[in-house]
């Protein structure tokens, strides 16, 4: 039997919002967790002068896997090997890897719920069981090593996720200590999302790597580096399992674009303009917070980090997909549907995306307050 998959309903939304912009509509994009700006220049640069020079073909850089073993000494004070680095087409692929290293169908993973959509679904493509973990604001929406405990038995793995997607919140370095030391006892594989790293608004959030070695961690150049639509990412993975991935890696996927990897490699060339745009984030990051109360939006999470607003919604609605499309539909402004996210309790929230420029953001708000201010409150 084949694995039942929920749709991504924020591809629908961004669907919906792509034919209005056809038809003439001004559109903001704030449904989907992508930089609305490119690749830095000189990686661009360096596309320019690869695609004039170079035939490209399967290949994997050796220099690239080296710079990211650099970066984790330099960001973190952890030694990675470069033979530990698995160059992979994007995150989505990273994931698929870890899975399938790790562990065999039916296995149990846990996960924050709310958690990024893709985590539940690509656990159940591959046959495994997500175990969906309510984390709520008290919580701040992560994951804690007291819910984990309360699993009985215990899960085979875990999904962390800091900066985590759709709140943007990270998880206390105290209480990741705590979180690895427990999988550690109990023999729980750790798989930790750390896509979101560099992008954070106050203290940077820790590396799992900095808490135990034998945990695997997915990276990737398409939120810091901006460069998602180059679909390159990597996997960290612990010696003993170098070669299992790598043959997965090889028979699935076979390598990541050429192109991506010889831009990826001068991407980390390009820290200045990178942190430009954390600065803009930061901003697009305080105009949000300053305006969402006068939406009526005040049960958030404020985010730590990434580029994400996670709002309670309930006192307008209880069908975000349904509120998130009137919304577009009426002021051109997408959004995600807190279903995709959490789909037991998100059908009263939603997800702004602020990753936009700040020009966007202000248009954005500008559309969204008159809008809010006429919606009904729900009577229960």
């Amino acid at each position: 039997m084949t694995a039942q998959i929920s749709p991504f309903y924020a591809i629908g939304i961004s669907r919906l919002a792509h034919r209005l912009k056809e038809e003439g509509r001004s559109i903001i994009h704030m449904e989907f967790g992508q930089p609305s700006t490119g690749a830095p220049a000189k990686a661009i640069e360096a596309a320019h002068h690869v695609l004039d020079h170079d035939g490209m073909g399967y290949w994997e850089s050796n220099a690239l896997k080296q710079r990211i073993a650099t970066h984790y000494d330099e960001a973190y004070g952890v030694h990675v090997d470069p033979e530990q680095i698995i160059l992979t087409c994007g995150a989505s692929p990273a994931f698929v890897l870890a899975l399938s290293c790790l562990f065999a169908p039916g296995a149990r993973v846990a996960i924050a719920r709310p958690g990024y959509v893709a985590y539940r679904n690509t656990v159940r493509a591959l046959h495994m069981e997500p175990l969906e973990v309510p984390c709520g604001s008290a919580e701040r929406f992560q994951l804690t090593a007291r819910a984990l405990a309360a699993i009985d038995p215990a899960p085979d793995g875990v999904i962390i996720a800091s900066p985590a997607n759709p709140t943007g919140t990270i998880i206390d370095p105290d209480e990741l200590a705590i979180i690895i030391a427990y999988c550690q006892e109990r023999g729980i594989r750790v798989i930790s999302d750390e896509i979101y790293h560099g992008l954070s608004y106050g203290a940077s959030a820790r590396s799992a790597l900095q808490e135990d070695a034998g945990v695997l961690v997915v990276n990737s150049f398409s939120k810091y580096y901006s460069m998602a639509g180059w679909r390159l990412g990597w996997l960290v993975v612990p010696p003993d399992l170098i070669d299992a991935a790598r043959a997965r890696m090889g028979n699935l996927f076979l390598t990541p674009p050429s192109l991506a990897q010889h831009a990826g490699l001068v991407a980390f060339q390009c820290r200045d303009e990178l942190e430009g745009h954390v600065a803009t984030y930061a901003r697009n990051r305080d105009l949000m917070l300053d305006a969402l109360p006068s939406l009526g939006l005040d049960r958030i999470a404020p985010p730590d980090g990434a580029f994400y607003i996670y709002a309670d919604i309930g006192h307008l609605t209880d069908d975000s997909i349904a509120f998130c499309t009137r919304l577009l539909q009426d002021t051109g402004v997408a959004t995600a549907p807190g279903v995709d996210f959490d789909p037991v309790d998100g059908h009263r929230f939603m997800r702004f995306s602020f990753a936009v420029s700040t020009t966007e953001v202000e248009d954005a708000i500008a559309r969204m307050k008159p809008w809010f201010a006429a919606q009904p409150r729900r009577s229960d």
